[in-house]
């Protein structure tokens, strides 16, 4: 215990010659994290409150192409350009103007466009018109392959290129049934004409009695949260910033068998294990008090750069034993590279570049679900992945202490296989 207690006071000292240093500690994650929530809020917004200006071609002028125009103007992301300086733009404008990047894309329609659907949809209403026994039938012809063209700026990225291609195939789709349905209506209503007169047919109502409605996955009645940037940049950061507390420690490590201190502590009776408490001690409340200023942050100041507010679930008393274990993972693992390393010019590239390795594959950066399957495999191996996916079970899906326990079982496995190589090293290491 007598080495616990000095070895505690040993790192509080050190600590308090550097106010500096602990200032930055707390500040630079603290950057980081509302940085990169800023940053990422766009995306995880999915564009909703950001308007893409598209050049809009229309080489058909039909019924068609003029009901696809109005359904991409009634969504308020779509901006269509129809015009330049004053003139209707055309094709080779629109593709001059994507490929310098002047605008993002450009959708043209080609002549015939409106024509070939009010073909088909006339082939539709008379097939069935036939079957029916219906009078008279509906010019048409064969048909004939059309296609809409939609151009991209070369630097678009695929995600942003599939959300506006989505968005164009929905309209398309709903343009083409509308105008089939019509023509189907008109048959129908020839067929089954009366005397009595009745109400008009509406296949397009009758189509829609089924619909979709999003609910939460859990059974209990909880807020469901979409991730949306906060949700997942600042629990995410944080970890990474609690991590990086492998600075200081492998730093002040290295630094104690440089000037003799640690030759001293370990004159006090007892096992050098005991050096090893006394460290992760003193840093894990250092690791617990920055994370939860990171999360208070989340909370509070978010909220005043116009970003959602972060939502910490209802399990209290689980989160603080999760930051702890997280907490003394981090500093284990900073025990182990100022333990292993002789110089700080080998510990501190070394311990630096690896967090960022372990945080790359462990879902800080992107969710392991899009890494290729050789990776998420590997990213088991990364403490951040299992700290993450307990703060996201507490945090998105209502966890509690059953739910994480084996995340955090794996995380204390992580620290204790830290601290008894580190206790290993040194114990063995020649003076």
């Amino acid at each position: 215990m007598r080495k616990i207690i000095a070895t505690f006071i040993n790192e509080s000292r050190l600590f308090s010659k550097d106010l500096a240093g602990m200032a930055l500690l707390f500040l630079m994650p603290l950057a980081l994290t509302v940085l990169m929530a800023l940053i990422q809020d766009a995306p995880f917004r999915e564009y909703q409150d950001i308007r893409f200006k598209i050049l809009w071609v229309d080489e058909d002028g039909g019924k068609m192409a003029r009901q696809l125009a109005q359904g991409f103007d009634s969504i308020p992301q779509f901006e269509l350009i129809r015009e330049i300086d004053g003139s209707p733009l055309n094709q080779q404008k629109a593709r001059s103007l994507v490929q310098k990047g002047t605008y993002k894309m450009a959708v043209v329609l080609p002549e015939g466009v409106s024509a070939e659907v009010a073909n088909s949809a006339n082939q539709v209403a008379n097939e069935l018109g036939s079957k029916m026994g219906a009078p008279g039938k509906l010019p048409q012809r064969a048909s004939r392959k059309i296609e809409l063209q939609i151009l991209f700026d070369p630097v678009t990225k695929q995600a942003m290129k599939l959300s506006i291609l989505n968005a164009l195939e929905k309209q398309l789709t709903r343009v083409q049934a509308e105008i089939i349905l019509n023509k189907l209506e008109d048959r129908v209503e020839e067929q089954a004409t009366d005397s009595t007169g009745g109400t008009a047919l509406n296949l397009q109502e009758k189509l829609n009695a089924v619909s979709i409605k999003e609910e939460a996955a859990g059974e209990t009645p909880v807020i469901n949260l979409n991730t949306n940037s906060v949700q997942h940049n600042v629990p995410a950061w944080a970890l990474f910033g609690l991590f990086f507390i492998i600075i200081p420690i492998a730093g002040n490590a290295i630094r104690e068998r440089e000037d003799g201190s640690l030759m001293r502590i370990k004159m006090i009776p007892g096992s050098y294990f005991h050096i090893l408490l006394g460290k992760i001690g003193f840093y894990v409340m250092l690791g617990v008090a920055q994370f939860f200023v990171m999360l208070a942050a989340g909370a509070l100041l978010m909220p005043l750069l116009g970003l959602p507010s972060l939502q910490i679930g209802n399990a209290y008393g689980s989160l603080l034993l999760t930051v702890w274990v997280v907490a003394g993972t981090a500093t284990a693992y900073g025990l182990l590279v100022g333990t292993v390393f002789q110089t700080p010019n080998q510990a501190l590239p070394f311990g630096a570049i690896s967090i960022v390795i372990l945080s790359a594959i462990g879902g800080i950066w992107v969710p392991v679900e899009i890494l290729p399957a050789g990776l998420q495999q590997l990213a088991k191996l990364s403490p951040l992945y299992w700290a993450l996916d307990a703060v996201n079970d507490l945090f998105l899906r209502n966890g509690s202490f059953l739910t994480i326990w084996k995340k955090l079982a794996a995380l204390t496995i992580f620290a204790g296989l830290f601290i008894f190589f580190a206790g290993i090293i040194e114990s063995r290491r020649r003076r």
